[in-house]
């Protein structure tokens, strides 16, 4: 007993049941052939089944019903022009084949009254009877349906006892051209079928235009010559007397030669036009064949063009840096780097595929990331034995990309904005002494290389350069560090791991950090504190009364503390150009230790802080990073 008596069904129970079945595969490659449910549709294994004796116009049984009749209608695509042409056979060999044939159409027909259909402006399926037999009946596919199917031939000879040859039945059976409309609609589910070559899909489709626009051309041409008195005036009687007479296969091949011939060139002259009639049809058949000519070459050009289009792009941007690299006389090393990674990027895109990401949702992007990288990162000596929490987040921001060999992923020097994560491939770190370059160790997978200028706030120590062909993922240090400050707990053993893996740097790697000795001096599990050993980079004392306390402080007062620019002026005082450089430091812990920390730099003693717009500043929480504060 159902509990409503609903007029629609939802197509998800077709979906449901495919998905259960095991075809998972191919309800995934063939969209096209998948309905989609409307907004708002409950989707589950509880959803309403269709009524009984209701057919799923997606059940895979009727989907192979469907491909039968398309090699069906290939047949009557055939049969029907060649009958016109050729009426013995009409009547004699092809008459029980057509009535086979005609037989599973008319089975089609009375199968097509239990089959649910989409109603366009519900997105639902309907199931009831009354409503399918209704839309059927007073839709024009019923009467067509009806005229290409019933076989007039027999239906005269059963009324009449006779055997009727006359040209009426050659032009009635030309309505089984009605069927061609299932071939299209074939092609136009295989054209979004992934599982088939896009290519080979449309080749073959303009293949069978040609061929079945040469057969009916032929046809047609030997049906006018078989019509015409005398039959000596007429384009194959001028060659073949009695043409008639002879066997239908030597007509069918004069037939097809001047089809091909016509329709690929303008002709030989052995067959030409004769009489009026053949001269008009002539006259309408080669101007057919300009417009078909001209749907075959745009499409073949179309399908070329698509398959080589990344190859065009890749070479006009090659011949780009050519010339760049050329009239501005780069080294040739440059150069080489630059055409490594021009190329590795046409390579890498259908790896990357980022304009597909970025259209899918995030919950889907982060997924992807997680399946990629998420092992990578917990084997990171950084990220051992962080929270899932922070695992998780940590792997959805992080950007992949590609690196050819030789290639400088990092400057020695350069301002620090994110650090990477080898995943695949050799890196080499480098320092420059003199002008020459020294070598000083090798990273391999899940292995770090950038995040000691992340950390502190200094320029990278080191040159970083890609050994083989590389894979890194990176991450920004700006959105690490809004990951991790709330997380008091990570942000220890981040910074604890960071610290045991900086004393155990090999000696010649700590020689080249001449801050190194001292920051390890302060560093230690509970409590670190950044260190900068330039004049514009001052220690910060945020923290230092949690310290003496013996409390751990947060990772981002104590890795990332804010940096400001403190100018020895007021904000709308005129100073010479010396004086108006300001100095860039770390925002200290109170307004009191920044008035002290201004007195060391500028010299002289400031009672308030000020903004670019004189507005006076009483809390230091509510600053950002880089702004401009004048102590005056």
């Amino acid at each position: 007993m159902r509990e409503k008596s609903s007029e629609t069904r939802s197509p998800m129970p077709l979906l449901y049941r495919r998905h259960s079945s095991g075809d998972i595969m191919n309800n995934l490659a063939s969209v096209s052939s998948s309905l989609l449910p409307a907004f708002g549709t409950v989707v589950g294994s509880d959803s309403p089944p269709l009524r009984k004796y209701v057919i799923a116009p997606y059940d895979r049984r009727y989907r192979w019903w469907q491909a039968f009749l398309v090699v069906l209608v290939i047949y009557s695509a055939w049969s029907s022009p060649f009958e016109l042409a050729f009426k013995k056979v009409a009547t004699g060999s092809l008459l029980y084949v057509d009535l086979v044939v005609d037989f599973f159409f008319a089975a089609d027909i009375i199968l097509t009254f239990f089959v649910a259909y989409l109603d366009k402006s519900t997105y639902l399926l309907v199931d009831i009877h009354k409503k399918i037999a209704t839309r059927y009946v007073t839709h024009m596919m019923f009467p067509m349906d009806v005229a290409s199917t019933l076989p007039y031939q027999t239906i005269y000879r059963i009324f009449t006892g006779k055997l009727h040859r006359g040209e009426v039945f050659g032009f009635l059976n030309l309505l089984r051209l009605w069927r061609l409309r299932r071939v299209s609609e074939l092609f136009s589910r295989l054209e979004k079928d992934t599982r088939f070559s896009y290519f080979v899909t449309r080749t073959v489709k303009l293949i069978c235009v040609t061929l079945f626009a040469v057969h009916s051309a032929g046809c047609f041409y030997y049906w006018i010559a078989t019509h015409h008195e005398p039959s000596s005036d007429t384009w194959i009687g001028s060659i073949i007397e009695n043409f008639e007479d002879r066997s239908i296969w030597l007509g069918y091949t004069y037939s097809m030669y001047w089809s091909i011939v016509t329709l690929t060139t303008v002709g030989y002259g052995d067959l030409h036009a004769v009489n009026p009639g053949e001269k008009v049809f002539n006259i309408f058949y080669m101007l057919f064949n300009i417009g078909l000519t001209a749907y075959l070459i745009g499409n073949m050009t179309n399908l070329i063009v698509h398959s080589a289009v990344r190859t065009f792009v890749m070479r006009d941007s090659i011949n780009e840096i050519l010339r760049y690299a050329s009239k501005n006389r780069l080294p040739e090393g440059l150069k080489e780097q630059m055409l490594a990674h021009m190329q590795l990027k046409f390579k890498t895109a259908e790896l990357q595929q980022e304009e597909v990401l970025e259209d899918l949702p995030k919950a889907i992007r982060s997924s992807i990331s997680q399946h990629l990288f998420r092992r990578t990162v917990e084997k990171t000596y950084l990220f051992k034995g962080i929270s899932d929490d922070l695992s998780r987040q940590l792997v959805t921001d992080l950007k992949a990309e590609y690196f050819p060999p030789k290639v400088e992923v990092i400057l020695q020097n350069e301002i620090p904005t994110d650090f990477y994560i080898v995943v695949s491939g050799a890196m080499e770190v480098l320092t420059h002494k003199n002008g020459m370059e020294q070598f000083l160790i090798k990273l391999g997978p899940m292995d770090m290389f950038g995040e000691i200028g992340v950390f502190f706030n200094i320029p990278q120590p080191f040159t970083v350069r890609s050994k083989k062909l590389s894979q890194v993922v990176r991450i920004s240090h700006h959105r690490f560090k809004q990951l991790v400050q709330p997380l008091d707990e990570d942000a220890k053993t981040i910074m604890t791991n960071f610290t045991q893996y900086l004393k155990d740097l090999k000696k010649e790697v700590q020689d080249e950090m001449p801050f190194l000795t001292e920051l390890l001096l302060d560093l230690n599990i509970e409590q670190t504190r950044p260190i900068d050993d330039s004049e514009n980079h001052e220690a910060s004392n945020y923290g230092k009364k949690d310290r003496e306390a013996g409390t751990p402080t947060s990772v981002l007062s104590n890795t990332f503390p804010l940096r400001v620019v403190i100018h020895g002026h007021h904000p709308h005082e005129e100073t010479t150009d010396s004086k108006r450089t300001g100095k860039l430091v770390h925002l200290p812990e109170s307004i009191e230790d920044l008035l002290n920390l201004a007195e060391k730099k500028f010299g002289k003693r400031g009672t308030t802080v000020l903004m670019a717009d004189a507005s006076q500043v009483e809390d230091l929480n509510a600053l950002r990073e880089n702004d401009h504060l004048f102590i005056s």
